[in-house]
């Protein structure tokens, strides 16, 4: 039913991508209602390996949403005018990207009992309210990090109250995510603009601080299950999807050691 399904979504001008999204979701309703024991103990489950004659969710090839270290220098050192919307949004992009790709729903989630003198302890808004196992991303206060909490942050009533004004205490469900799209939606948008000033071409996107993040670490010599700990993904398969390939220059550097002999 699912190859099926599958088919049926592609033959219908649907993405490998859009394939994934409409399925993931599916195995999770699945893997709870067999946690819940809602499903039998005979339930045949079907996810899993091809090889063993399983549903396998196809996931599509990785583009390159990363910036290389050239167009990070471009970013960090612009200076739009203080207090702009260019001047939040580039600054959020900044310290997801510093925060060890920190999305922006857990940024948007962090409150002052999460922030320390050197660190900020806090678990994935994803994991949260999971039968797995949470695990807290601890992330190094860097002064950058420092002087966006500084610049950005909300006067702290208490422990539980937030750093950031993107969400308010005691709003809905429904509200939080509301208030959290539109935010998502103000930073890219104004991003774009400043990317396209300093002719960055590359993807603007908050999702694109955290592929940065994870490729500049790899190309900095970090290996995988780092880079994994410091996302917080509970797989490493997970992890190796958001790690571009080496540059072409780079690759045109290693294959010249391939004969520098002297």
């Amino acid at each position: 039913f699912l190859d099926k399904y599958e088919s049926w979504l592609l033959d219908n001008s649907k993405s490998i991508s859009t394939v994934g999204f409409y399925l993931r979701p599916l195995r999770s309703v699945i893997n709870h209602a067999m946690a819940s024991d809602i499903l039998s103990k005979e339930f045949n489950y079907p996810f899993g390996s091809k090889s063993k004659r399983k549903y396998a969710i196809p996931t599509s090839k990785n583009t390159k949403k990363s910036l290389d270290k050239s167009d990070l220098k471009k970013l960090f050192t612009h200076q739009p005018v203080l207090g702009t919307w260019q001047d939040k949004a580039l600054d959020f992009w900044k310290f997801s990207y510093l925060a060890n790709g920190m999305n922006m729903k857990d940024i948007a989630n962090l409150r002052h009992k999460d922030l320390g003198d050197d660190y900020i302890k806090f678990i994935r808004a994803k994991t949260k309210n999971t039968t797995q196992a949470t695990t807290p991303i601890t992330i190094y206060l860097t002064d950058d990090i420092k002087g966006i909490i500084k610049k950005w942050a909300v006067p702290k009533t208490d422990n539980s109250s937030y750093i950031f004004p993107i969400l308010k205490v005691g709003i809905t469900l429904e509200k939080q995510r509301e208030d959290l799209h539109q935010f998502i939606k103000m930073v890219n948008k104004y991003n774009k603009q400043t990317f396209e000033k300093l002719e960055i071409n590359k993807p603007c996107t908050t999702y694109s601080a955290r592929h940065s993040f994870s490729t500049i670490m790899k190309r900095s010599g970090a290996n995988v299950q780092y880079i994994s700990e410091a996302l917080g993904h509970s797989s490493i398969n997970t992890t190796k999807a958001y790690l571009d390939s080496f540059e072409d220059d780079t690759k045109k550097e290693m294959a010249k050691a391939l004969t520098a002999f002297n």
